[in-house]
């Protein structure tokens, strides 16, 4: 069972269906189930049932999570294969010692891959759809493996199988998450 967390300001909100529901769609059609959850109601037996966590997008000025990053303290200690999508990518930087800063990116977007990682292994560069007013800093304990011209555009985590992107993969790249899934649930990726 994959984990979905919706991080719009509240459940049931509209973003639900535009950020969540599409990231479900994707996980269905690769054979695995759902379960989505708003980031309020998470408990320790919602992660006792998961194999891997998807930290879902929100709309652009929904930035409601960030005043919670204790709702998150979960992912310093989490075993589980997690990927953050634009929001999501968002709080793996913020709880892995990163800052966030403005940067606005809407439309489609050049994504440049610099690191070597089996997801985005000989992806070289793509065009991404991006929905984004921040963007995050550098200077985090996470590896950087693709830029686009205005900013970080994946990060990894060095030790867990933690990975952000800053676009929407659900959009115009399901291979993104379908490989996220493929190789963190068969272990092809070792932190």
């Amino acid at each position: 069972m994959i984990l979905l967390i919706d991080l719009c300001y509240r459940n049931g909100s509209l973003g639900f269906d535009e950020f969540v529901r599409p990231v479900a769609r994707i996980v269905r059609h690769s054979g695995n189930d759902v379960i989505p959850v708003h980031f309020r109601s998470l408990n320790d037996h919602t992660f006792s049932r998961a194999e891997a966590v998807i930290l879902c997008g929100t709309p652009l000025a929904d930035t409601a999570f960030l005043a919670e990053p204790g709702a998150f303290s979960w992912l310093k200690e989490t075993s589980l294969p997690v990927l953050g999508i634009c929001a999501g990518m968002e709080v793996i930087c913020t709880i892995f010692g990163g800052t966030l800063r403005p940067c606005t990116e809407i439309g489609m977007t050049e994504v440049s891959v610099i690191g070597n990682d089996p997801i985005f292994q000989g992806s070289g560069s793509f065009s991404a759809y991006e929905i984004h007013t921040l963007a995050c800093s550098s200077k985090q304990d996470l590896e950087v493996l693709a830029v686009s011209d205005q900013c970080i555009q994946i990060v990894r985590h060095p030790d867990k199988t933690i990975y952000g992107v800053m676009f929407h993969p659900e959009v115009r790249n399901n291979w993104v998450i379908d490989r996220f899934l493929t190789c963190s649930i068969e272990g092809s990726i070792s932190p």
